[in-house]
């Protein structure tokens, strides 16, 4: 187990999970609650980022595992929302709305996978070529 990378990511997850809850209420107050646009906001954000982060710090030695942990697994695993996700989508179900849940699914699926792979072509970018 190495320590520093433990904390790093345990650092980046308070943060994360900060950010979830300060985008969650943003979007409560100003989306209204038709759908969970924070929850939505948060797995978008997180995918791209992710994505970005995962190229941006390819071939970068320790110090990109260091920046790995911090902000790959502990922010955007602290920001993203799977849990969330999985309770809203039986919220709709419990409360006669599976269209909507349906419909929330794949548009979270289908964004969040568009969103990393943006976010991967960004990255690379970014980056350059790797030496």
């Amino acid at each position: 187990m190495n320590w520093t990378y433990l904390g790093l990511v345990m650092l980046g997850g308070a943060f994360g999970a900060g950010l979830r809850y300060s985008l969650g209420h943003f979007a409560l107050l100003h989306l209204g609650d038709r759908l969970p646009w924070g929850t939505l906001a948060a797995n978008f954000l997180g995918s791209f980022l992710a994505g970005l982060l995962f190229e941006w710090l390819e071939g970068r030695g320790t110090a990109g595992t260091a920046l790995r942990a911090l902000l790959i697994v502990g922010v955007m695993g602290g920001l993203t929302t799977y849990s969330s996700l999985m309770l809203e989508l039986m919220a709709f179900g419990r409360t006669g709305q599976a269209e909507r849940a349906v419909a929330y699914y794949a548009l979270t699926l289908a964004g969040g996978l568009l969103l990393v792979w943006a976010g991967m072509r960004l990255g690379a970018w970014l980056r350059g070529p790797l030496v």
